[in-house]
């Protein structure tokens, strides 16, 4: 497999981590399976070849589909040669760009053409150079942007700062809100709690320290990640990812972040 990764275009910065390309055209092609991994980002992906991949429910993937917050790992299967365009958003995108409630797409995707008038689908489809459809995919999300944005700096402050570190009681009493109206902001703008977007950030700090390989024993991670133990971590590991951190090291090929294929 082939793996690229761009990055947006300055009015696109805020909206957008990056660009992603993954192909695999290989004359021997054999079906794949990917785990989709919990990581606080909505995202977007335009599949060149209809019908390649399926979801967990050997349900076909629309062409080109936006996808919510992911609480839970699931799985996407390939089943003929594929090439992919993904973008990951950053997390309150959903509401900023394409002006819905982020947590009606929570574990959720739906086709593009279902939700914006456009022809943007057929844009892509007529063209097979990638860096053409980076440039339509950011020209379409750029006139989105201007059209619905609706930024709330309460929710960007908070989660800028809950990535650093800091305790939700110490972010409600600089913003001045109650538990319960950040939780609803949360919702709204990133589509789950201000509780459950901690614990998939501390799960991302945690995995990629397993990347890195930056540890002697689990117990390590664990503590340096502010779990209770090392059973604890263990068990929302496997809840975010589907598996376990010694078998995420034997088993991921991890080319996307998040999105590793699955070695039988």
């Amino acid at each position: 497999m082939n793996y690229q990764q761009i990055y947006p275009t300055a009015p696109l910065r805020k909206y957008v981590r990056y660009f992603w390309i993954l192909e695999d055209d290989s004359l021997d092609f054999s079906q794949k399976t990917f785990k989709i991994m919990s990581d606080g980002l909505p995202g977007l992906i335009f599949q060149e070849s209809k019908k390649a991949f399926h979801d967990k429910d050997n349900q076909e993937l629309p062409q080109l589909f936006l996808y919510g917050q992911t609480t839970r790992y699931t799985e996407h299967r390939a089943i003929k040669s594929f090439r992919n365009i993904g973008v990951y958003f950053e997390p309150t995108a959903l509401k900023s760009i394409f002006g819905v409630d982020a947590n009606e797409l929570t574990n959720q995707h739906i086709s593009i053409d279902e939700l914006v008038n456009t022809n943007i689908t057929d844009q892509l489809s007529d063209t097979t150079s990638s860096n053409q459809r980076i440039e339509l995919l950011s020209s379409f999300l750029i006139h989105l942007a201007e059209q619905r944005s609706t930024e709330n700096e309460k929710v960007n402050f908070a989660t800028a700062q809950l990535q650093k570190g800091v305790s939700l009681p110490k972010i409600q009493s600089e913003l001045n809100l109650s538990e319960r109206s950040l939780e609803r902001y949360f919702k709204q703008h990133i589509g789950i709690s201000p509780n459950l977007y901690t614990r998939i950030n501390r799960f991302q700090l945690a995995l990629e320290n397993i990347r890195q390989t930056q540890f002697d024993k689990l117990t390590d991670i664990a503590y340096q990640c502010n779990y209770y133990d090392q059973s604890h971590f263990i068990r929302e590991f496997k809840e975010f990812s589907g598996t376990s951190p010694k078998r995420f090291l034997r088993q991921a090929n991890e080319q996307v972040a998040n999105f590793p294929e699955w070695k039988i």
